[in-house]
């Protein structure tokens, strides 16, 4: 009698044991291994789900000071020459271009973010700009010096209608699909894939984001709309944004930031953005991300002029140098301190550009242009 009723004992105890345990789901397949991705793997079945279990949250705080980390892109040490250079065929470019190049990467920037101190954090920011609108079609045809002077202030010029949100042409189109092509072949390589997905509230972003995540994250990351990664504001009617109604109903799967309202009451005829408050702007969309936002890897689908301000807000050394074509992207390692003795430079305040007055007779190549106020 005694025997049987030790072994019941052992047998309550291992399974008191057990319940105690707590629940784990079995780790994918592909992480149970220290190899790269499979060259069949599908990203948008091993993207955002895979990727996520194993990136840790960075700290969230409010940021006093931003620099670049220049260790991993051939696009973050000064000199960067951006002529002929097109990242998505180059990984981005990575400047490690090994077969294990992306798990290199990510150890690199987990490891940075587990050996910060409470006060410091890393990101690594995918900074996309939209494919070609038609208000690029517009500056081309005009020339940029009548464009800036005249045609931008008007909503076309009765073959092409470029305002207000211009949406993209037939190669804009193209160009998104270009980055999903890339991503494609980059995630089955290793690459981390964004854990969030940002956007300007112009339609020719939201849809470049469209275009370039539909297959392979917008099932499982709902993209957020965000005002302070819009366009350079003012003048420009291809910068004013629709209202909310109509994204809502245009972008039905974008969520947007609150508050959000439903005209665009930023945007004016007579008053456009300095470089300076764009810069500013752009800082005050940074400090957002890192105090409220604990995701590592981020994309933000914007457009050339707020690319250039998020990269003068960072103090990334080639930011008034980097060309970024319709359709192209640029990856940004940023590292953010809360340090009472490091502070970003004072931005705030300065003069907005006033519009240049209206003509009611245009140049054009040496024709004579009868303005006409769409």
């Amino acid at each position: 009698m005694l025997l049987p009723l030790v072994i019941l004992l052992a047998f309550c105890s291992c399974a008191s044991a057990v319940w105690q345990m707590p629940l784990r789901r079995p780790a994918p397949d592909s992480f149970r291994t220290e190899e790269p991705l499979s060259a069949a793997a599908s990203p948008g079945d091993m993207g955002a789900d895979a990727w996520t279990e194993t990136m840790a949250e960075t700290n969230t705080f409010t940021p006093t000071n931003y620099t670049v980390v220049k260790d991993f892109f051939v696009q973050s040490p000064p000199g960067f020459n951006s002529t002929g250079f097109d990242p998505l065929t180059s990984s981005f470019g990575l400047i490690d271009r090994s077969p294990s190049r992306w798990r290199t990467f990510r150890r690199a920037v987990q490891r940075l973010n587990a050996e910060a101190d409470s006060h410091t954090a890393y990101k690594v920011f995918y900074l996309a700009r939209h494919g070609e609108g038609f208000h690029n079609v517009g500056e081309r045809v005009h020339g940029s010096k009548a464009w800036d002077a005249y045609w931008s202030m008007l909503n076309g010029d009765g073959n092409i209608t470029w305002g207000p949100d211009p949406l993209l042409t037939p190669l804009g189109i193209s160009q998104a699909a270009r980055n999903t092509v890339a991503w494609t072949q980059e995630a089955k390589a290793g690459a981390p894939l964004p854990e969030r997905l940002y956007s300007s509230p112009l339609s020719r972003a939201m849809s470049t984001l469209e275009i370039t995540w539909e297959d392979l994250l917008l099932d499982e990351v709902r993209p957020v709309i965000k005002e302070n990664l819009r366009e350079v504001i003012g003048v420009h009617t291809c910068d004013k944004r629709r209202t909310k109604s109509y994204i809502r109903k245009h972008y039905a799967h974008f969520d947007f930031e609150v508050p959000f309202s439903e005209h665009d009451q930023r945007w004016s005829p007579e008053w456009r953005e300095s470089d300076r408050q764009a810069t500013f702007r752009l800082q005050r969309a940074l400090d957002e991300l890192f105090a409220t936002d604990s995701a590592t890897y981020i994309s933000i689908t914007a457009h050339g002029g707020a690319i250039g301000a998020f990269l003068r807000a960072c103090g990334h050394p080639n930011a008034q140098t980097i060309g970024l074509r319709t359709g192209s992207m640029v990856p940004v390692v940023v590292k953010a301190v809360d340090y009472r003795a490091q502070a970003n430079e004072l931005l705030a305040g300065g003069q907005s550009l006033a519009a240049p007055p209206r003509q009611t007779q245009a140049s054009s190549n040496g024709r004579l242009r009868q303005s006409i106020e769409l």
